[in-house]
């Protein structure tokens, strides 16, 4: 350990090599198991009662279920004709959203009281939803069984206080990806730790891995980092604080917990590594997905923003073909990493209408444990189950370690009181860093100053509206 401690201190001294982060994507298909390990399918949950007369309600949905002959929504169409045979009396309207304009549509629609009834997204903006009041809570059909299902680490992504906003469905582990191809032909497939079943490493052997790219394949980027915005920031966040050993909030998420000195040097390493083109060129102007596009290119050996639901999506995106494997970030003292999970699930605004909010709660328990379609649903989206009793939906090697990643899967930093401002801190600090403008350490204090500011400010802000 001692070894990898000075490795890592060596080259942050002599400012040696670097690191990277990617990004993420869209559509493709899966491969299910023959035989799942555990069906586990839960036993549909009837919600409260209501009378069978015609109800219309709104489905927005983010393209989170991978697209049917290439026309996107047409699986959500499906969908909605099976819910129709058990529910005829509810009409559901689905309209498709872009993860791109999306976000801004949906703040439009919230601020002009036309929020759609149900939605199919993810925790960063549900439970700020929820924390204002917007959500009309999943508590009634959520099964006792179901609740010891899922982890508390996604409980706490789905819930405020003992309120869930979110109905869990599809998760994966967000972690790196490796072009084993490239080390193939490099005659250096060892320098991977894909003999080790949980395949952890430590950031001595991550930097042996990525000199040999340097050297033996001068023509592909041994790794990369972007800055541009806050998409894909879990990439970013969840790299410097693997490599320096430290979590990005606390455990109550209270405070920044990422200014320490191994983080701070750390994220001089990802600038030097800038400097010494072992990292991408320009990454304090390059957006996640333009260095996502870098990976699929297959210009670039290592991508940080990955997950196997990516991989999956990705698949018609590659321009060249090469095999991607997922890797867990590397730590400086080969310590477990901790790895944010991704966490896609549904939620119900509260629009004012008491038929609206159960019709629409009746499609999100469908979605989430009809007998038949909870299974085609999960792998659509090409997603681990948020349960942890149903495994084995895919045949896939790289599902099967996803599977395994679990075991490392933290709370995330997007339920934090004012995240959606913490987040904004973020990205102007690493640019600052990468254009030599500040230390990290001196990025990192600063993020911290603001960020807590946030978070007292959201704190406060909640405890006058109560």
């Amino acid at each position: 350990m001692r070894a990898m401690k000075k490795g890592l201190m060596t080259l942050i001294g002599v400012a040696l090599v670097g690191s990277q982060l990617v990004a993420c994507t869209n559509s493709s298909t899966n491969t299910p198991a023959n035989t799942a390990t555990s069906t586990a399918e839960s036993k549909t949950v009837t919600p409260s009662p209501v009378a069978s007369k015609p109800v219309e309600i709104t489905w927005w949905n983010f393209p989170n279920f991978q697209p049917l002959d290439g026309e996107v929504g047409k699986y959500e169409k499906q969908i909605i004709a099976a819910f129709n045979k058990k529910y005829p009396e509810i009409k559901v309207n689905l309209e498709m959203i872009t993860f791109e304009g999306g976000p801004q549509k949906l703040n439009v629609a919230i601020a002009s009281n036309s929020a759609p009834d149900v939605i199919y997204d993810a925790p960063g903006r549900i439970i700020d939803w929820g924390k204002k009041k917007l959500l009309a809570p999943l508590n009634d059909i959520v099964t006792e069984e179901v609740k010891k299902d899922i982890t508390p680490a996604l409980w706490k992504q789905s819930m405020v206080g003992d309120q869930i906003y979110m109905y869990p469905i599809n998760t994966a582990p967000f972690m790196m990806a490796v072009n084993k191809t490239v080390f193939e032909k490099i005659g250096a497939l060892d320098l991977l730790p894909l003999s080790r079943p949980d395949r952890t490493w430590t950031v001595a052997e991550y930097e042996k891995a990525l000199q040999a790219v340097k050297e033996k394949a001068p023509e592909i980027i041994p790794t990369g980092f972007f800055a541009k915005s806050t998409a894909g920031d879990q990439g970013t966040r969840a790299y410097i604080a693997n490599l320096g050993v430290s979590r990005f909030l606390s455990e109550d998420n209270s405070k920044v917990a990422i200014n320490t000195d191994n983080a701070a040097k750390a994220l001089d390493w990802v600038a030097k590594a800038t400097k010494d083109k072992i990292s991408v060129s320009g990454s304090a102007s390059l957006a996640a997905a333009d260095v996502n596009d870098l990976f699929l290119q297959g210009k670039l050996a290592f991508t940080l923003n990955y997950s196997a639901v990516l991989k999956a999506q990705n698949v018609p995106l590659k321009k060249v073909q090469f095999e991607d494997i997922l890797l867990p970030f590397p730590t400086l003292d080969g310590s477990k990493p901790k790895l944010e999970p991704y966490l896609g699930g549904m939620a119900v605004f509260n629009n004012g209408n008491a038929d609206k909010i159960t019709a629409a709660k009746k499609l999100v328990d469908f979605i989430a444990n009809d007998p038949e379609y909870a299974k085609k649903n999960l792998i659509q989206t090409g997603g681990l189950s948020a349960r942890t009793s149903i495994t084995g939906l895919y045949s896939d090697a790289e599902y099967k370690y996803a599977e395994t990643a679990r075991q490392f899967i933290t709370d995330a930093p997007t339920i934090a009181d004012g995240y959606a401002e913490i987040r904004t801190f973020w990205f102007p600090e690493l640019q600052r860093v990468l254009t030599g403008a500040a230390t990290g350490k001196e990025a990192l204090d600063s993020f911290a100053t603001k960020a807590n500011e946030a978070i007292a400010k959201a704190k406060k802000d909640q405890a006058a509206a109560k």
